[in-house]
């Protein structure tokens, strides 16, 4: 079964965001040093990613403030609709929320031990799951956290039960047979109708639980028309309820939001007096107002100009990470040229990754090394290098251009030809308006095909989510923004009958093992799946892996057990334990 529609949505927006996150950075240029940290703060990070820059609540003061930069307003409040699934609103809103797993800094899934005791599958067939909930687990107003706020959001996510909800992710929910509860409502019995690898994305740090006796108030729950009134309302209007260490004190249209303790949390409480995210929508500002103290924490995409800006304020620590967004070129197979495999593997084959990287973000970092795996990146265990052994990437010429020739087609005059004599037409590749890394990568596409005889235009679009739907583009050069939960993404990006698969691959083969892995129990079985995928995938030449996007970090030095993040949990994952060291 695929997921419903509503899930394009969310690539789109992710995709679109991220580009848009790059155009506010401005261009790379100038010279680079390749230092990946600066400072003392983040110096065992790359070794110790789950536990550096910590300090104990005896090393930490008392109180305080700690301003975060957000670069992106708030328009939506839930964040588990397609409109408000926006990467900065969530990493501010997921603090209030409770939810059953998040991602640590390794990429690992971990339990929110905060809101549960355990979450186990005590059935293969059919499959089941069992969420033991913390007993003192509640709601600011006293309202118990329980299988009420589990059905509500199932309901709201399953693309069922509420057709109007228009969910960020129908991922799984859309699998579940039943949701039951006992024990007073503290266990929770999910039954699936069909089995879901990526349970535990399920009620997610990406897909927090919204209050269920707040929804009631709203609308009827057992209604399609009630569901959708709540889940619109949760949309329109700031959280006054909190099921986490922070409750929203107040929110300043376009200028901030502000967080302080939840009195009634149940857990260790905060240090802090107040977290402030601070809305800073042109990230060239961000150096500026770090030196100036007006924010302690930012988090922009990093650009050569601004990182080594950082790099000169005092008493900053900063830190470049590689996450599980990914940069790549996508062929359109609509494009009757490049419908051919011989030609996409020769153009693939002539670019240089490594040269590519080294001109672009290698300017400001030297940890970034080609990818090879269209489902993984090296820090998840499935990762296996399916690239090399096609040549892909390494900017032979020669190569490429024997691939061509041993498939009949000929370069005359500089033009190269179809085996049936026709001249390849000119292409366009596109990127994102105001992205200097992608248009430069772009150029370094078009120079490699005109070794081969191929004209490819570099062409901009201010609407990458747009352009990739319309299918208006030859080549592309985007990112994919990943999570732990490879199974479902895949399945989502790369299927045929998907409307995420923007360029029209199918292949029968690739179809059937992707949803096989998504329908695993057993991980190890899945993974496998999944990469004898990635290797026909490969073979096919649809897709070029270039390499994790780097993500950066800065932060005055008193901040303490603030960390990297580069997965859409982002360093806010654990904000409840931040705090600012005691002099």
């Amino acid at each position: 079964m695929l997921r419903s529609k509503s899930r394009v949505a969310r690539y789109a927006a992710l995709v679109a965001g991220a580009s848009l996150v790059l155009a506010s950075c401005g261009g790379g240029g100038g010279d680079g040093d390749g230092e990946g940290t600066t400072g003392q703060s983040f110096a065992d990070c790359d070794a110790n990613p789950n536990t550096c820059n910590s300090a104990s609540p005896e090393e930490m003061q008392d109180g305080g403030d700690i301003t975060f930069a957000m670069e992106k307003n708030v328009e939506n409040w839930n964040i588990t609709s397609s409109e408000g699934n926006v990467l900065d609103t969530a990493m501010a809103i997921k603090t209030v929320l409770p939810y059953t797993f998040y991602t640590k800094p390794d990429f690992t899934p971990a339990l929110n031990e905060d809101v549960l005791e355990s979450a186990e599958m005590t059935s293969e067939d059919p499959q089941v799951i069992e969420y033991k909930i913390n007993p003192d687990a509640q709601w600011d107003d006293g309202t118990p956290i329980s299988a009420d706020d589990f059905i509500y959001n199932w309901k709201v996510l399953n693309g069922e039960d509420c057709p109007d909800c228009a969910p960020a992710s129908t991922g799984g929910y859309d699998r579940v047979e039943s949701v039951e509860g006992s024990d007073d409502g503290k266990t929770v019995t999910v039954t699936f109708a069909e089995p879901y690898t990526d349970w535990k994305s399920m009620w997610s740090s990406d897909n927090p639980l919204y209050p269920a006796h707040i929804a009631a108030e709203q609308g009827d729950l057992d209604t399609p028309e009630g569901l959708a009134k709540a889940f619109e309302w949760f949309g329109q209007n700031v959280p006054d309820y909190s099921g986490s260490a922070y409750k929203i004190a107040d929110w300043q249209n376009n200028e901030a939001l502000t967080l302080e303790p939840n009195e009634n949390f149940w857990g260790q409480q905060p240090k802090l007096d107040r977290l402030v995210f601070r809305v800073i929508t042109d990230a060239t500002q961000e150096p500026t107002a770090l030196q100036n103290g007006e924010v302690d924490v930012i988090y922009p995409q990093p650009q050569v100009d601004l990182v080594n800006q950082i790099r000169n304020i005092p008493n900053v620590s900063s830190h470049i990470g590689q996450g599980l967004t990914w940069e790549h070129f996508d062929f359109n197979l609509r494009n009757e040229f490049l419908a051919e495999e011989p030609l996409r593997d020769a153009l693939f084959t002539a670019i240089d990754r490594q040269g590519l990287i080294d001109k672009t973000v290698g300017q400001f970092t030297d940890g970034v090394e080609p990818l090879n795996s269209h489902m993984f990146v090296p820090q998840q265990e499935g990762y296996t290098d399916v690239v090399t052994e096609h040549g892909h990437g390494t900017g032979d010429v020669e190569a490429a251009k024997k691939i061509l020739t041993d498939a009949g087609y000929t370069l005359e005059g500089g033009q190269l030809k179809t085996p049936e004599g026709e001249n390849v037409a000119p292409m366009r590749i596109r990127y994102t308006v105001g992205n200097q890394i992608r248009k430069d990568q772009s150029e370094l596409f078009a120079n490699a095909a005109r070794e081969l005889g191929v004209t490819v235009n570099v062409e901009p679009t201010d609407d990458l989510g747009g352009t990739l739907t319309e299918g208006d583009y030859d080549i592309m050069v985007f990112a994919w923004v990943g999570n732990p939960f490879p199974y479902g993404s895949a399945l989502q990006l790369w299927h045929s009958e998907s409307d995420s698969n923007y360029g029209g691959y199918e292949n029968a083969d690739v179809d059937r093992l992707l949803s096989e892995a998504a329908a695993e129990t057993d991980v190890q079985a899945a993974n496998e799946k999944l990469n004898e995928a990635n290797r026909i995938m490969a073979e096919d030449a649809y897709v070029l892996p270039l390499y994790q996007k780097p993500t950066f970090l800065a932060a005055y030095d008193n901040v303490a057990n603030l960390r990297g993040n580069s997965t859409l949990d982002s360093p806010t994952y654990n904000a409840k334990e931040w705090g600012l060291r005691a002099e």
